[in-house]
């Protein structure tokens, strides 16, 4: 009866462990998400693609392309 119970309390400790281990893990997640968020006094618009950008681009793909290896 006492292996059961200690054997019973043993269990019970570890779930109460195990969840309080998923718990601050769930907390740290979401402070660090919310520490990664940029300090802008103004909400952020959705990103537009200047012709940089697109001329940059241009230019990697043609470094990299199978023309250039040949050079």
């Amino acid at each position: 009866m006492v292996a059961i119970t200690n054997f019973v309390v043993l269990v019970i400790t570890t779930l109460f462990a195990a969840s309080a281990a998923v718990l601050l893990d769930w907390i740290f997640l979401q402070a660090m998400f919310r520490l990664m968020r940029p300090a802008t006094a103004k909400p952020i618009a959705a990103p537009t693609f200047k012709s940089e950008l697109v001329h940059g681009t241009r230019q990697i793909a043609r470094h990299f392309s199978p023309a250039a290896a040949r050079r």
